[in-house]
């Protein structure tokens, strides 16, 4: 889709909507760019109907979901961030690229609850298993979660595909929980885990960007942190850096927590690292 072309293609496929979907397309069209920083649910909320609707109306203009209509309405975001554009192209990119992350990790003090943090720690010390979920780019964020809280002397399980996890959820013992990783909170393997490991009854730690989404909604504690969600139009990493800050943050409270077991953990941690260096 060429650039400033979002609000020409959603007017001509509002005659085609039905009532509810026709309000999405008026929120999509009052939102313009600024919908790279809001989720499936948020729209929801503005257009008064439900997530599954605004995937539909995305559908029925035209787009594969709700993903790619926040790509076309990120090519409507005016590109003058940082230097001016007679600056070297790479040092524009850079600078944008850094504010991103700053701005994602100075935002954290504000949409982080300290309560709940405490909380979400307190369980995940106390659980007699700890389900890390996730998929995508939220994949390399889980394996850090499971490698700190398996340092920390914790039961962790990290399975490597959709199927697996969903089976791992539904047979989560007693005091368990399910620590779910998911920028937009609408992935829908990773909600679908979170939800089989909650009806087991464990309880529900997501780490999201988004603080109305369809994992927040059945989630225990929701922690919520992250930045834009592009930077020149491309996936951007610093929510991705807001959610490692979340993960070390509860690892560091989690040792806290458990004291001295925790304490030999690391130890026994730190001592299998160094026999794999030179």
């Amino acid at each position: 889709m060429e650039r400033n072309s979002l609000a020409a293609v959603v007017r001509a496929g509002l005659a085609g909507l039905h009532d509810a979907e026709a309000r999405v397309a008026q929120v999509v069209l009052e939102q313009g760019a600024a919908l790279v920083h809001q989720s499936v649910s948020d729209v929801a909320g503005l257009a008064g109907t439900s997530a599954s609707t605004v995937v539909r109306a995305c559908r029925r203009l035209g787009f594969r979901g709700y993903q790619e209509l926040k790509l076309a309405a990120a090519r409507e975001t005016p590109q003058d961030d940082g230097p001016g554009d007679d600056a070297d192209p790479t040092a524009r990119v850079l600078a944008a690229t850094v504010r991103a992350g700053q701005e994602a990790l100075g935002g954290l003090a504000a949409t982080l609850s300290p309560t709940d943090l405490r909380a979400a720690a307190e369980a995940i010390g106390h659980a007699r298993r700890v389900l890390v979920a996730a998929t995508g780019l939220s994949g390399a964020t889980a394996i850090d979660a499971a490698y700190r809280l398996r340092a920390l002397g914790l039961a962790v399980d990290l399975p490597p595909d959709p199927l697996t996890a969903h089976l791992a959820a539904e047979l989560l013992p007693e005091s368990s929980v399910c620590l779910a990783i998911s920028h937009s909170g609408a992935t829908r393997s990773t909600v679908d885990t979170a939800r089989r490991a909650r009806a087991a009854g464990a309880q529900v730690v997501a780490v999201t960007s988004y603080a109305r989404s369809p994992l927040t909604e059945l989630s225990t504690w929701a922690l919520v942190g992250g930045g834009q969600d592009l930077v020149f139009g491309m996936e951007a990493v610093a929510g991705r850096l807001a959610h490692l800050t979340v993960i070390d943050t509860l690892t560091m409270i989690v040792l806290a927590l458990r004291g001295e077991p925790a304490e030999r953990a690391v130890s026994a941690s730190a001592e299998v690292t160094a026999s794999h260096s030179y």
